[in-house]
């Protein structure tokens, strides 16, 4: 039988492994962590239970896809349609609630901003149909590989090129569409969804917008580390065998083809290798003497983000279920923070609070925060100064907005940041998603799903084909089956 190590317990390395596991190959899964899950898990201060990383879930039905393919029920993956996509709160003191839905977020962005609504639901109606033309090629299909890239649905995605704005910038597209800034805005910050600015990214990437309002966002019940839990579950009911606290320092290669890994414990011999770790760091640190791709791996990179995890002691009821965005002239104050031209989002300070749904996230009566402001990557700036400037940016602005004293509010407190996204999470300078997308063709460079100087070599997750995102993260897990099957038949 056939050996297989998996380096990583992401998102992506977890679902590789479920479906190289259901190919009847033998898996084992390494990780330096003392967890399962990657960024997708949890952590508990005192009474207060927090996400640590991702907050927004789109397309549950690839968790039920995995689901299926292991011979489980998928209705066993419990979670919620959330009938709201987001709430904004602007400092002029307007407060909008998004619905999830097409129709619905047309009318609302005629009633709050003034926009045509039949112009406003044409265009998400084209994010639409760019979605579905595109995700069997771009998202679900290697493209380096021209037999996966070339298949029936080529001729589709081609034909709606002229629809894609690959040209111009998000920005440009949603403020030609858009008359109200504010409208615009709501759709720039999907490009915070992997790390990049809407001022430099194309506007191919405003399908995110299709699955977030068209859609809608969902919740799993237990909260985002469900998602993890799950497919752990399903990898140890396959047999998958897991390696904790056991950090791989070696990727052991001869002739052009894989031979096994070394971790800080045990040499393994094995014929296939998945990688979930940052791509980066798996050629800095694991392949020694193996020539890297250097043009992709200098691209910039993508954000890095501060994060705040409050336990707040009090409820705040105005501020609703799921995910909310204050919103304001905030760019300058962050840039200056920061000591840099950031860009790289809508100015927002972005607040998710999942008590509002799971009751026991929080003791009765509070709330448990989780308040994040896109940041830089790590560069050697003084993270000390950065944090504590950031953290006085977001109460001064949460109390302006909410009329409430938000410091002397906060029980328990955690922060994330970008040395610390680097140091646990192996982000390379704290970067979350590898390589940012902020140029028209950077789909086209970010690294293949295998390598091309290693048999036996593949990679999965957030900072490869297709992109940044649980969705695409586990799409690489899916690419990456594919690619196996193509080269062991």
């Amino acid at each position: 039988m056939m050996k297989v190590a998996v380096i990583g317990s992401g998102i992506g390395g977890l679902s590789s492994a479920i479906r190289l596991a259901k190919l009847g190959l033998d898996v084992s899964v390494f990780e330096a962590n003392d967890f399962v899950g990657g960024k997708v898990n949890e952590q508990w201060l005192g009474e207060y239970r927090f996400d640590m990383g991702p907050s927004v879930f789109t397309e549950p039905t690839l968790i039920e896809e995995l689901m299926s393919l292991c011979g489980k029920d998928p209705s066993l993956f419990l979670y919620r349609q959330l009938g709201e996509s987001c709430r904004y709160f602007f400092t002029d003191g307007q407060q909008v609630i998004v619905p999830a839905g097409m129709k619905q977020t047309a009318q609302i962005f005629e009633s709050s901003f003034g926009e045509n609504r039949q112009r406003t639901e044409r265009f998400l109606k084209r994010l639409s149909k760019n979605y579905q033309a595109l995700s069997p090629v771009f998202i679900q299909s290697s493209l380096h590989r021209l037999n996966q890239w070339f298949n029936k649905g080529i001729f589709r995605a081609i034909m709606r090129i002229p629809y894609y704005g690959m040209i111009r910038s998000m920005n440009a597209v949603n403020e030609a569409q858009f008359k109200n800034p504010k409208s615009a805005q709501l759709l720039n910050r999907m490009a915070t969804y992997n790390g990049s600015s809407p001022y430099r990214t194309p506007g191919l990437l405003n399908i995110i917008s299709h699955l977030e309002f068209n859609e809608g966002p969902a919740m799993p019940i237990g909260g985002m580390v469900q998602i993890s839990k799950t497919l752990h579950q399903l990898c140890l009911e396959l047999g998958v065998k897991f390696y904790v606290s056991e950090r791989v320092e070696e990727i052991l290669h001869s002739k052009n083809k894989v031979k096994g890994i070394r971790t800080i414990h045990q040499k393994v011999d094995c014929d296939i290798v998945v990688s979930n770790m940052d791509v980066h760091f798996t050629y800095e640190r694991l392949l020694n003497g193996l020539h890297e791709p250097k043009k992709i791996l200098r691209q910039e990179k993508s954000s890095s983000a501060i994060v705040f995890y409050w336990g707040m002691k009090s409820s705040f009821n105005e501020l609703g279920i799921h995910n909310i965005f204050f919103a304001g002239d905030y760019q300058a104050e962050f840039e200056a923070i920061f000591e840099t031209k950031t860009r790289y989002a809508d100015p927002t300070i972005y607040v998710h609070i999942t008590s509002k749904v799971e009751k026991g996230d929080a003791p009765e009566g509070s709330e448990n925060w989780f308040v994040m402001v896109n940041a830089p990557i790590n560069v050697g700036q003084d993270w000390d100064v950065f944090v504590a400037e950031t953290r006085r940016t977001c109460i001064e602005k949460l109390s302006k907005a909410l009329k409430r004293d938000i410091e002397s509010l906060i029980e328990v407190e955690a922060i994330n940041e970008p040395r610390k996204i680097e140091s646990v999470y192996f982000g390379k300078q704290g970067s979350i998603y590898g390589n940012s997308s902020n140029s028209a063709f950077s789909a086209f460079y970010r690294h293949p799903n295998f390598s091309k100087t290693l048999k036996g070599l593949y990679f999965a997750g957030v900072t490869v084909h297709p992109g940044g995102g649980i969705p695409l993260a586990l799409n690489s897990a899916k690419i990456v089956e594919r690619c196996v099957r193509e080269d062991f038949r």
